[in-house]
C-alpha cells in the first residue's frame, strides 16, 4: 500500500512555480535569465503599511487572534466593500485567510461533495481545477478563446450547467489573460445564473484595482443583488498593495458559508499572521494613492509589452483590460523550428525553447487550459521588459 494519499495523484505541481524555479536554477548556474513567469508586483509594500506592521510588533500584537480575522480588520473589509463596491456585509459575513488562495480552498472544501461540478472558464488560474479535485469535485472546463476576448459567454455558461453544478468560478480581471467583464457582460452571465438557483458564484476579484483605459470594474453581487446570497466575493491585499508575502486574503458571503469556512480553518491553519492582519488593516484604511500610482506604471508596461510582442513574427497579442499579464497566441509559429533546432509543436515547446535559447522565462498556455498561448507577467522594470521583448523578437525571427 502506498503511503502517500491517492488524492494527491489527482493534482499536479503548479506550472508557474515550476517555471520560476527552473529560471532560478539556470540563473544560479550563471545564465543571464529574465523571468516573466511570477505573478507578483515588483514594488515595495507601501510605507504606511510597513509602519503599521512594525507598530503592531512593538505593541505586542503577536498572539493568536480570532480564527478568521480580527474584529477591526473585518470592519475595515466591510467598509471597503461598502465604499468601493456598494455591498453591505456584516463582520459575521466576512472571513480572513492566509492569502486569497486559502479563501478559495476553504470555500471549495467546505461545500463540495464527491461528483459536484464546478465551472471553470479557461484560460484559468492554474490552481482552480486542482483545488476542485482535492475537494472531491469535478472541474468543468469551458474554453473561452481569443475570439471571445477570453470571456465566458452566456450561451457557454448555460451549456455547462447541469443538476450537479455547485459553483462557477469567475475571475475578473483574469489571470492569465487580463480580460475583464464590463457591467453588461457581467449582467448577462448573472441572468443565466438567476435561472439556476443551485449554482453559486465564487468571484475572484484579486485584480480589482489593476484595470486600465478607464475600464470600470464590477463584481457579480454588485451587478445583480438577487444573487448576493449565493456569491462568495474573494479579494485580498496581495496585488493591489504589493503584499504577496504578507499572505492576507478575505472573502464575504452568506453567514452560514462563512461559519463553515471558519470551522475548516480552525482545524487547519487557524488564524492568519497577526502582524499581517494589522498591516492589511492599514492598507485598506490608509492612503490609497499607491493604487493609482502603480496602476499608471502597469498600464505603461502593458502597452510596452503588447507593442513589443505584436512586432514579433508569428505572435498575436490582444490588449488586456487589467491585471499585469498578457496572453499572446503563438498560432503563427506552430510547425516551425527554432534557430536552436526545436520543433515548435506546442506552447510548452515554445516556452522551453525560448528559455533555453534566449534566457526568457514565460509560462506555456496549456498550464492555463487554453493553447496555443503563453503568459507573460509584466510586473518588472521597463528596462527588463524592453530587453525581454528584444530577445523574444529575435527568437521568433529565427523560427522557420
Amino acid at each position: 500500500m502506498a503511503f502517500i494519499s491517492d488524492r494527491l495523484a489527482r493534482i499536479k505541481p503548479s506550472p508557474t512555480i515550476a517555471m520560476t524555479t527552473r529560471a532560478a536554477d539556470l540563473r544560479a548556474q550563471g545564465r543571464d535569465i529574465i523571468s516573466l513567469s511570477a505573478g507578483e508586483p515588483d514594488f515595495d509594500t507601501p510605507e504606511n503599511v510597513r509602519d503599521a506592521a512594525k507598530a503592531a510588533i512593538d505593541a505586542g500584537h503577536t498572539r493568536y487572534t480570532a480564527v478568521d480575522g480580527t474584529p477591526s480588520l473585518k470592519r475595515a473589509i466591510a467598509d471597503k466593500f461598502a465604499r468601493e463596491n456598494g455591498l453591505d456585509y456584516a463582520p459575521a459575513q466576512i472571513t480572513v485567510g492566509t492569502g486569497g488562495k486559502q479563501i478559495l480552498y476553504n470555500a471549495l472544501m467546505a461545500t463540495l461533495d464527491d461528483g459536484d461540478e464546478v465551472i471553470v472558464p479557461a484560460p484559468y488560474w492554474v490552481s482552480y481545477p486542482d483545488m476542485v479535485l482535492l475537494a472531491g469535485g469535478t472541474p468543468v472546463v469551458v474554453e473561452c478563446d481569443q475570439a471571445s476576448g477570453f470571456r465566458l459567454t452566456p450561451d457557454a455558461l448555460e451549456g455547462a450547467i447541469t443538476p450537479r453544478t455547485k459553483w462557477l468560478i469567475l475571475n475578473s480581471p483574469s489571470n492569465p489573460s487580463g480580460a475583464g467583464y464590463d457591467r453588461a457582460q457581467m449582467a448577462a452571465l448573472c441572468d443565466v445564473l438567476l435561472r439556476h438557483p443551485q449554482v453559486w458564484v465564487l468571484a475572484d476579484d484579486i485584480y480589482e484595482h489593476l484595470v486600465f483605459d478607464g475600464f470600470a470594474f464590477c463584481t457579480p453581487a454588485q451587478v445583480e443583488p438577487r444573487l448576493k446570497d449565493r456569491v462568495l466575493t474573494m479579494n485580498g491585499v496581495s496585488k493591489s498593495y504589493a503584499m504577496t508575502g504578507w499572505r492576507i486574503g478575505y472573502g464575504a458571503g452568506p453567514e452560514a458559508l462563512i461559519k463553515a469556512m471558519a470551522k475548516l480553518q480552525s482545524q487547519s491553519t487557524s488564524n492568519p499572521c497577526s502582524i499581517s492582519q494589522y498591516a492589511a488593516e492599514a492598507a485598506l484604511t490608509g492612503p490609497q494613492d499607491y493604487i493609482t500610482d502603480s496602476r499608471a506604471v502597469f498600464q505603461r508596461r502593458r502597452d510596452l509589452v503588447v507593442a513589443g510582442l505584436n512586432a514579433c513574427p508569428g505572435l498575436d497579442c490582444p490588449v488586456p483590460q487589467g491585471a499585469f499579464y498578457v496572453y499572446p497566441s503563438i498560432a503563427g509559429l506552430i510547425g516551425l523550428t527554432s534557430a536552436g533546432g526545436t520543433l515548435i509543436d506546442s506552447d510548452e515547446a515554445f516556452a522551453n525553447a525560448l528559455l533555453d535559447e534566449t534566457g526568457v522565462a514565460v509560462v506555456f498556455g496549456a498550464a492555463f487550459g487554453l493553447s496555443p498561448h503563453f503568459r507573460i507577467s509584466y510586473a518588472t522594470s521597463d528596462a527588463v521588459l524592453q530587453d525581454a521583448m528584444a530577445r523574444i523578437r529575435r527568437f521568433c525571427e529565427g523560427c522557420n
